[in-house]
């Protein structure tokens, strides 16, 4: 870490975010790193969280997914996916980080710092994910996975149905802009044991999104969800 330093910020030592997280780091440099934006690397830091990001990604999707299979055993893989899209989204992830003032601790190069970098929802969503990334590596799944319950367990446990189907939302987006989309079957397996669809949501020929399911139905779901989040960035 620069200059050896296991300070965030001059006025937010590690300890205090760990706190906050809940978490006591036995390898307190991988919080510093998972604060530590790509800005700052480009200042003398010598890596940044961008590796951690990847990972933390992951570890939520496979936590979430785990969570909502639990909570909602007879939903179906739409619903789920839906339901885990709509928890974990960019500004889900930066309500949590402002939620646990993780934006106060992070690193930022001076140019970044002076944009406004640490209000930037991008910037704290990647930082939730950075430092989940850095908690399984610290404490396993199992510490992550507390940190995962805690945030988003109210909203992982709101049944999927509540949620207004998505191909619904996207055709009244879309119809406020004056078009409407359609859905055109890109593949499908002849497998009866694993059926699987690929379908895109299309709006003047211009491909939106693409979902895949063991349905027609699901496919055009998934794919009008992954629209609505293209959309919506």
């Amino acid at each position: 870490m620069e200059g050896g330093s296991l300070a965030a910020r001059d006025d937010e030592p590690l300890e205090a975010v760990a706190q906050r997280l809940g978490h006591h780091f036995a390898r307190p440099e991988l919080l510093e790193l998972a604060l530590t934006h790509g800005s700052r690397s480009v200042e003398g830091a010598s890596q940044s969280n961008e590796r951690l990001e990847f990972l933390g990604d992951a570890v939520l999707d496979l936590l979430v997914s785990e969570i909502l299979m639990e909570a909602h055993s007879q939903a179906d893989e739409g619903l789920l996916s839906e339901a885990r899209a709509r928890a974990v989204n960019s500004d889900a992830l930066a309500g949590r980080t402002r939620a646990l003032s993780l934006e106060r601790a992070v690193r930022l190069g001076r140019g970044e710092q002076k944009s406004g970098g640490r209000d930037k929802p991008s910037i704290q969503a990647n930082v939730f994910e950075a430092v989940l990334g850095a908690i399984y590596l610290d404490g396993g799944l199992e510490a992550a996975r507390a940190l995962v319950v805690r945030e988003f367990g109210e909203a992982l446990r709101a049944p999927p149905e509540a949620a207004r189907d998505p191909k619904s939302r996207l055709q009244e987006l879309l119809q406020q802009q004056g078009t409407l989309p359609s859905y055109a079957l890109v593949s499908s397996s002849d497998s009866p044991q694993d059926p699987r669809f690929e379908v895109e949501v299309r709006v003047d020929d211009r491909a939106i999104g693409r979902g895949e399911g063991r349905s027609k139905r699901a496919a055009e779901r998934a794919a009008a969800l992954r629209a609505l989040e293209e959309l919506a960035e």
